[in-house]
């Protein structure tokens, strides 16, 4: 008796174990993300000053960028392209800048950031203080620095898809007067974007603040729902407790040009952020916490087979 008591367990706790191995099998070990090295890239950037268009800073950083793709991949180019200000007589020489991963794959995912600085402090209750440029540690070197991260993870682990990542710049040009100032490499790109097909596009701006709070924005989940639904799975298995569930925020960024073009594309951004456009968008107000949510959901949406955007399930 005691003999069958004991193959009873054993077969039990074969069964359990038989039927646990699916679950371990779904969510599978990943690369890691690290969250230190994120925020290192911010006060990198950070250290050339404000990256205003046609400014010795902006010249610097973008080199130091493109320098940083090139140490991940050979699949690296400049976009430049000129934007002329009639209202102000302003010629910027702008550049857009692209790397590719796993360039054979058919499907491909774009992420992108913008990673120029706002010419303005124009949201600074000092109204003198409207002139002065924006340092842009959260908005937007916090979605840059994630995505160099994700550059240096892609170089060492092949991602299953074709992965490519743009940095918009011209994205903070605009103004009250000058509606059409805003989204100017994100409007360029789309324009000149030929027969590549991205899958699916994902933006990040201003995910670095150190009370992070993230919700669904309104055009993503309007015209991109499954893709938003895929995000936030990734989130939920992350245990990303800063993203939620709720639309907030109608937010006019660099996705927007994508979606008018027909191409899902969604806006991963923290609209609740009391220094957005003023002189105190400094490396302090971002943490390595909120860096490193949103670094591995992003690291979860690529690599996990059971999340990714081959699965597309409205």
């Amino acid at each position: 008796m005691d003999r069958i008591k004991i193959l009873s367990a054993v077969a039990a706790a074969v069964f359990l174990a038989l039927a646990a191995f699916p679950l371990a099998c779904s969510h599978p070990r990943l690369p890691s993300f690290d969250s230190k090295r994120a925020f290192e890239y911010i006060e990198q950037q950070c250290a050339f000053g404000p990256r205003t268009p046609n400014s010795p800073a902006h010249d610097r950083c973008r080199e130091y960028l493109l320098q940083k793709l090139q140490e991940t991949t050979p699949i690296c180019r400049r976009q430049q392209f000129i934007h002329i200000d009639n209202k102000k007589n302003d010629t910027l020489r702008l550049t857009n800048l692209i790397a590719s991963f796993n360039p054979e794959h058919k499907t491909r995912i774009l992420f992108c950031a913008h990673w120029d600085c706002r010419p303005r402090a124009d949201k600074e209750s000092d109204t003198s203080l409207h002139r002065q440029p924006v340092l842009g540690a959260n908005d937007a070197a916090s979605g840059v620095a994630v995505l160099l991260v994700m550059a240096e993870i892609m170089k060492f682990h092949r991602p299953p898809i074709g992965v490519d990542i743009v940095f918009f710049d011209g994205e903070d040009y605009g103004r009250d007067d000058y509606p059409e100032g805003w989204l100017l490499g994100s409007k360029y790109f789309v324009r000149n974007i030929g027969g590549y097909r991205p899958s699916a596009v994902i933006l990040l701006d201003m995910i670095g603040d150190s009370d992070l709070q993230i919700h669904r924005e309104y055009y993503s989940n309007t015209h991109a729902r499954w893709l938003v639904d895929k995000f936030w799975k990734a989130a939920k298995i992350e245990n990303a407790a800063h993203f939620f569930d709720d639309v907030k925020h109608t937010v006019l960024d660099d996705h927007v040009p994508f979606l008018q073009a027909g191409f899902p594309a969604i806006d991963i951004i923290d609209m609740d952020y009391p220094f957005w456009h003023t002189l105190a968008d400094t490396p302090d107000k971002c943490s390595e916490s909120s860096l490193g949510e949103v670094g591995r959901t992003l690291v979860r949406f690529v690599y996990d087979p059971e999340i990714g955007v081959n699965k597309r399930n409205r």
